[in-house]
């Protein structure tokens, strides 16, 4: 059995919800500390990040490695995947939404192939997964 992978990063908020603010770090690689705030989550995103900043790069990157090992079980190897994913967040309601898009460069293999091996992957990516109860809709196509 695989020894289990566990990765850790953690958050300091300072104040009330609506005028405070925080930093999130990302623990086990070290490879930052960012800033968080309720007027980026909630009014305008770009000063800083959001948790629904982070569960997208999460999603694309997991999605993105899914696709690749599907792909090369199917013995067309991907070149490149450009995959993006945008979580979409509404005061009080909370995340309504995720949409996924992939754009493959993938020699040897049609759009039909491509879309279907794409759904099956976002159906088997853990991030995809673990978000279950959330709509994710899937945008595939062929560079």
């Amino acid at each position: 059995m695989p020894t289990p992978i566990v990765n850790q990063a953690s958050a300091v908020w300072n104040g009330d919800l609506f005028t405070g603010s925080g930093t999130t770090s990302l623990d086990t690689s070290k490879l930052g500390t960012f800033d968080v705030n309720w007027k980026a989550r909630a009014e305008e995103s770009g000063a800083s990040t959001t948790p629904e900043e982070l569960i997208a790069s999460a999603h694309a990157t997991c999605y993105a490695m899914q696709l690749s090992n599907e792909l090369a079980q199917n013995q067309t190897p991907a070149t490149e995947l450009s995959t993006n994913a945008k979580v979409t967040f509404v005061a009080g309601t909370g995340i309504t939404g995720i949409e996924l898009s992939v754009r493959g460069d993938v020699p040897g293999i049609d759009a039909e192939d491509f879309a279907r091996i794409a759904d099956s992957a976002k159906a088997n990516c853990p991030v995809s997964k673990a978000l279950a109860a959330t709509d994710i809709t899937l945008s595939a196509s062929l560079a």
